[in-house]
């Protein structure tokens, strides 16, 4: 597994391709989304000037369909899933890949977790959002209306929302405490003993005392079991992250997941853009980059330039 094959390039390859057309699906359904939540905004905006009888809270979730219908929202869910399915044929190919994906800008790459988005920012994101829509829908509320969108959250989807919220950052905890345990192996004894024979080897290639048969066999099976254990992490990592969003939107209603999806949608693909553009901005002052996608050199006092 610790050898770059040329199955293993191809493999980083066809997802980084698939990453692309990820993008393009993910700008497509954001304006579906858009489209319909303004189609449903509208038509609760006539409704609410010919009817100002305040709707008791269990006839929310029934007046709040309208326009945004469950399939639409049904139709994005399935391509997370897709993309997650994906990623983790993927991740059983080469684990170190997706953890340190090329496809990703650097300002994205600040904000990973695990090869991906922190579960527990999904939450973040949400009430966002709902702050957002209640500044902007306020006179409404306070006279009893309901805009049935996420400036109107029940107080029973608070209460569901509060426990998901507990439950995802107990196990975020979790797996990011497995994958620190994890990471603290690179320095076992296995390890330490492997670094001191290759530096042995080195030198004694000098005085033709090299003796380096089987010693990739044997560096392959030390590092294995623990790119086999960083694949368990990032799968469940990546379980987690599609569970999250999709228990959320088991809570919120057509218009308000519609709502959700559509502030998902924008700052992943509005960050992933400003990325590009910053990352080519440095490129373009011909600046030498790091291999990882940095923008820094050093001069010869050992000061950092950016």
């Amino acid at each position: 597994m610790s050898n770059i094959t040329s199955s293993d390039n191809s493999e980083r390859e066809s997802f980084q391709q698939f990453f692309e057309s990820w993008l393009v699906q993910q700008n497509r359904d954001l304006q579906d989304l858009i489209f319909a939540s303004t189609n449903h905004k509208n038509t609760n905006t006539n409704h609410s000037k010919t009817e100002a009888t305040p709707i008791a809270d269990g006839q929310v979730s029934q007046m709040a369909n309208g326009k945004v219908s469950k399939q639409l929202i049904n139709q994005v869910i399935e391509h997370y899933e897709h993309y997650y399915k994906t990623k983790s044929r993927c991740v059983k190919q080469d684990v170190l890949a997706m953890l340190s994906p090329t496809w990703t800008t650097s300002l994205e790459d600040a904000f990973l977790w695990i090869g991906g988005w922190r579960p527990s920012m999904a939450f973040h994101l949400l009430y966002s959002k709902s702050g957002l829509e209640f500044e902007v829908r306020f006179n409404e509320i306070i006279h009893g209306l309901h805009s049935f969108d996420l400036a109107d959250l029940s107080l029973n989807q608070i209460t569901k929302l509060d426990e998901l919220q507990t439950k995802t950052i107990r196990e975020e905890r979790e797996i990011t405490e497995k994958m620190a345990k994890q990471q603290e192996t690179v320095a076992d004894s296995s390890m330490v003993e492997l670094s001191h024979l290759m530096t042995e080897m080195i030198r004694d290639a000098g005085t033709g005392r090299n003796d380096s048969n089987g010693f990739e066999d044997r560096v392959d099976s030390t590092l294995a079991p623990k790119e086999d254990e960083l694949e368990k992490i990032l799968l469940r990592a990546d379980d987690l992250r599609l569970r999250t969003l999709k228990s959320i939107l088991n809570i919120l209603n057509p218009l308000q997941a519609a709502q959700f999806l559509i502030a998902a949608a924008e700052l992943h693909l509005r960050l992933h853009d400003w990325g590009k553009k910053r990352d080519a901005r440095y490129d373009n002052r011909g600046i030498s980059s790091l291999s990882n996608g940095g923008h820094a050199t050093v001069d010869q006092y050992g000061e950092c330039n950016s």
